[in-house]
């Protein structure tokens, strides 16, 4: 998609649909990690229908969502309500992501489907964003999910493999970083065996 207005109008029309397209639960990986860390600000981007950001608020954050889409957000605020929990939301291009420095103890990237450039672009900025003891929390395709027909982006450029997700949270102490194929069930449009990385990194606590 060439522009951001049709990269809105695509989301905006998959959103539109009245259902949670990627479950209304959070990612597996967001969950198994979230229990372990401390209670903070947290940042989702690239949230979408705010699963994730629920998830992240219904434990004890403070949390805000970003997306393109504004009936993504919508439904967040819909999930949010639902769930009794309150999230502020985000509307806006990651082109134009600039970060407060070190303003969030958690920051959350769950297939965040950018062209290369954009995408290290805005790791540097969640990096920005980090206290120091603060999390960097990422979960995406690898090309070897074109293997599959269980979801994700289907243009190889979309898709990341672990050692450049190495390079673009470089300044962190990774705590996790793997590859996998595993069975993700998010909803209608992520149903399968799946080729994924999934990361966490820790910003050094200044000395």
């Amino acid at each position: 998609m060439a522009s951001t207005e049709s990269e809105q109008a695509f989301w905006d029309q998959r959103f539109s649909g009245g259902s949670y397209v990627y479950g209304d639960q959070a990612n597996d990986f967001l969950r198994e990690q979230a229990a372990n860390l401390p209670l903070g600000t947290a940042l989702c981007l690239a949230e979408g229908q705010g699963r994730n950001g629920v998830h992240l608020a219904s434990l004890g954050h403070q949390v805000t969502v970003q997306d393109l889409s504004a009936v993504g957000l919508k439904a967040a605020e819909a999930l949010a309500q639902q769930r009794g929990v309150t999230l502020q939301t985000q509307c806006g291009d990651l082109r134009d992501f600039q970060a407060e420095a070190n303003s969030m103890d958690l920051v959350v990237a769950i297939w965040m489907h950018l062209q290369p450039e954009l995408r290290a672009q805005v790791h540097r900025e969640a990096i920005k964003a980090l206290k120091p003891g603060g999390h960097l929390l990422i979960e995406a395709y690898t090309p070897r999910q074109l293997r599959h027909q269980s979801g994700g982006p289907p243009q190889l450029e979309l898709l990341i493999e672990p050692e450049a997700l190495k390079r673009e949270m470089a300044g962190l102490e990774l705590v996790i970083l793997r590859e996998q194929e595993r069975l993700i069930q998010e909803g209608p449009c992520h149903q399968g065996m799946s080729a994924v990385v999934q990361a966490l990194g820790r910003k050094p606590n200044t000395t």
